[in-house]
């Protein structure tokens, strides 16, 4: 029987899923242990994060384009839309952990950090938009059950109101839009033979990898063992 685009993305999730309880530091945030400074560091490395993977979905969409791969451009032209609005919902989020706009300027970025947006940047350079779309749509999973927790857990434990929790609630709320984009976009490169699972599965473990890097960059800077 051959395969679907949701048999691709299901079997996607269910390999790059992270193991449960390996996020330390929300694991904290969600106790309410974790320092508040943790929370800022956050804020602060997610405003490099999102302006560089908006830039790297807008480079996707355009080599889709180029390629004559319609689903493709919509689902990265969708995501980039996305990340503007994060880029709204900072805001909030940064005034609510005390850090004024010189502190946001003069924040330097740590490399753990951001060795994710770098790889999705090389993806957006040398990897196959199709595959990468795989490798994407598994890793927003684990993100957005990060961001879900996170969210409560700023309302429960650190008094944080709905604009300040704002950021993360958007991508702790379903898109379906971006899961209709994704099946299409999928669907596109299986009928054109450009899809690689093998690759697609490749990508998807480094950026899993990468994301982890990102939260035990200041896991182990805020939370001791």
């Amino acid at each position: 029987m051959a395969r679907t685009a949701r048999d691709v993305l299901d079997g996607a999730l269910r390999l790059l899923a992270p193991a449960a309880g390996e996020n330390r530091l929300v694991a904290e945030i969600a106790a309410g242990r974790a320092p508040l400074a943790a929370v800022a560091a956050l804020a602060l490395e997610q405003g490099q994060v999102i302006p560089a993977d908006r830039r790297s979905f807008t480079h996707l969409a355009l080599r889709a384009t180029a390629l004559q791969q319609p689903p493709v451009t919509a689902f990265y032209d969708h995501l980039a839309r996305g990340e503007a609005v994060a880029l709204e919902r900072l805001g909030p989020l940064t005034a609510a952990c005390g850090l004024g706009e010189e502190a946001v300027r003069a924040h330097e970025p740590r490399p753990g950090c951001q060795a994710y947006p770098a790889y999705v940047s090389w993806l957006a350079l040398g990897a196959e938009p199709v595959d990468a779309a795989v490798a994407l749509t598994a890793n927003f999973a684990a993100w957005s059950a990060s961001c879900a927790t996170v969210a409560l857990a700023l309302r429960e434990h650190y008094g944080f109101d709905d604009a300040a929790c704002g950021f993360f609630d958007l991508f702790a709320e379903p898109d379906p839009e971006a899961a209709e984009r994704a099946l299409a976009a999928v669907g596109a490169g299986l009928l054109d033979g450009r899809l690689s699972e093998t690759l697609a599965h490749r990508h998807g473990r480094l950026v899993q990898a990468y994301e982890a890097m990102f939260w035990s960059t200041l896991a182990d800077e805020f939370v001791p063992r």
